[in-house]
């Protein structure tokens, strides 16, 4: 079992790696200009960064490859542009604590309360889903905290479940490597 995560030049994305790391994955951190024919991953997470212009091949990644992926923060603004979603500015900007509504507790969220506090950043954030997608979580303050599509094994979560301050973040990545799994 393999789950690369894509820098892109996020300050939690080496998080990510010791998060899979400690719970027994066999991952690593890769450019996120690797080339497609590269990527021999069971499972990619697409990190966070400062903005989708600086994301590399990331989008690409998303429409080609035929394995689970999980956005993170901007990886979750990548695969909505990449489906054809509409990416903005939040009314709320800059790391807050955040209290999510999650409506479907199966597979990302399999096992999770109805609602969570989490550490997210809103200075962007998916304004409409695409086409093909099911709304997973929302805020009182992000209307799509997070998403899936509806046929393949793509989510896309707001929120950074890597860092300490978000509730519930180590089962999120344990239910992504049982997703991979499959």
């Amino acid at each position: 079992m393999k789950i690369y995560i894509v820098y892109n030049l996020g300050q939690y994305n080496h998080l990510i790696h010791r998060t899979l790391r400690d719970l027994g994955v066999e991952s690593r951190l890769i450019d996120n200009t690797t080339p497609l024919n590269e990527i021999d991953a069971d499972g990619l997470v697409i990190g966070g960064g400062p903005d989708i212009e600086r994301s590399g091949s990331s989008i690409d990644y998303v429409r080609n490859l035929e394995i689970p992926i999980l956005g993170i923060c901007l990886g979750h603004h990548i695969i909505a542009k990449a489906f054809g979603g509409e990416i903005g500015r939040g009314s709320v900007g800059g790391y807050a604590e955040v209290e999510v509504e999650i409506l479907r507790a199966e597979e990302i969220f399999e096992g999770f309360p109805e609602k969570i506090r989490v550490w997210a950043s809103h200075m962007d954030e998916v304004k409409v889903m695409p086409e093909g997608f099911e709304l997973m979580a929302k805020s009182d303050i992000c209307s799509v905290e997070a998403m899936k599509h509806k046929s393949k094994p793509v989510f896309g979560v707001q929120w950074h479940p890597e860092v300490y301050h978000s509730q519930y973040g180590e089962e999120l990545y344990r239910n992504f490597i049982e997703i991979c799994r499959r």
